[in-house]
């Protein structure tokens, strides 16, 4: 339960794509216009929110926020017991952090350097963020007495094992330094809950994809640079021969895992998939795109693959269903269009 029924949540990472979409949920939250508002406030008893977001903008995008918070007016969310304070920080700086954490209850810990092609080429600013971030927010949430910190792990952890779906229990087998970040992270996670009981739940996230995804970046995720690439008539960049597949994610449901691991009882330490469980072959993406734009000829070029990558991926959510009441809300095609659409209008 919160003290003085205010509830203090801290989202680092919240100008990020998916961060910047948990920042959009917690506002609603907080307005009760969320479909886990009651659950939420049930669970932790709250009838004020303060949502701290914490960002370097390394990654994040201001735009990010300007775009979330542009739909509410300040004034009326203080009215109605929502504040939105956004913090330009490090999760490195300690004493900075260790001010923001002050009098928080939860974590939502999304803040890291997101790329495995990046972490190929810059595996020493990957380890710095990933790792000895997490690690100081944790040493940090353990001294404020944090109730539990949501930590937002990646399916690469898993790598390329022929075993389809990929289970929780698997043995872990990283191809890239990102890969290698994220499960250490889940590591300290672990020897925190295990060590100090410090309330921790893991989430590994299986490609996500939604707006707000940059597509501009050279490191872009398959989705947003497809759509952007036929949009714009050039040719789709595949990195292989397309038979690969993913379990493509809206974001819309790892918001979801998210808030359901703030508040469902005895997973402390616990690893959960947050995913479809169903795959998709690059090839299928492109001919739905192909569908749901019929006005244009989309051209494919085909590529050596890169180090680094998977061939295929695919979740089990068996766990998350079982203990978080998980259920994908969003499917790949809805989500593909909505993604789609937000992209038209912003060109």
């Amino acid at each position: 339960m919160t003290k003085n029924r205010t509830w203090k949540v801290v989202l680092t990472g919240g100008a990020g794509f998916i961060g910047s979409h948990l920042l959009d949920e917690l506002i609603r939250v907080g307005l009760g216009t969320s479909d886990l508002a009651s659950d939420l406030r049930s669970a932790l008893g709250f009838q004020c929110m303060e949502i701290h977001v914490v960002d370097n903008f390394l990654t994040g995008k201001r735009e990010n926020l300007d775009d979330v918070l542009s739909a509410y007016d300040a004034t009326d969310l203080a009215r109605q017991g929502v504040t939105v304070e956004i913090h330009e920080a490090d999760i490195r700086d300690r004493t900075t952090l260790r001010d923001i954490l002050q009098g928080a209850h939860h974590i939502l810990h999304q803040a890291a350097l997101p790329s495995v092609q990046k972490s190929v080429e810059h595996p020493l600013d990957t380890d710095s963020i990933n790792v000895h971030g997490t690690l100081t927010l944790l040493e940090l949430a353990k001294d404020q007495g944090i109730q539990r910190v949501v930590f937002a792990s990646s399916s690469s952890v898993y790598g390329d094992t022929p075993t389809l779906p990929k289970h929780e229990e698997m043995p872990p087998a990283p191809l890239s330094p990102y890969a290698v970040s994220k499960l250490t992270g889940e590591y300290y996670c672990k020897v925190y809950a295990h060590i100090h009981g410090l309330s921790t739940v893991i989430l590994r996230y299986f490609n996500v994809f939604g707006p707000r995804q940059d597509p501009t970046s050279q490191y872009a995720a398959v989705i947003p640079k497809f759509i952007t690439h036929a949009l714009e008539g050039k040719p789709l960049p595949v990195f292989g021969d397309g038979t690969q597949s993913r379990d493509f994610t809206y974001v819309s449901n790892v918001v979801r895992g998210n808030l359901l691991a703030l508040i469902r009882p005895h997973i402390d330490g616990r690893v959960y998939n947050i995913a479809t469980g169903t795959r998709i072959h690059l090839n299928e993406l492109i001919e739905t795109l192909r569908r749901l734009l019929p006005d244009r000829t989309l051209e494919v070029t085909y590529l050596p693959p890169r180090k680094g990558d998977i061939k295929h991926s695919l979740a089990s959510i068996e766990r998350a269903r079982s203990d978080l009441g998980y259920e994908p809300v969003v499917s790949f095609e809805e989500g593909l269009e909505r993604t789609l659409a937000w992209y038209k209008h912003r060109r």
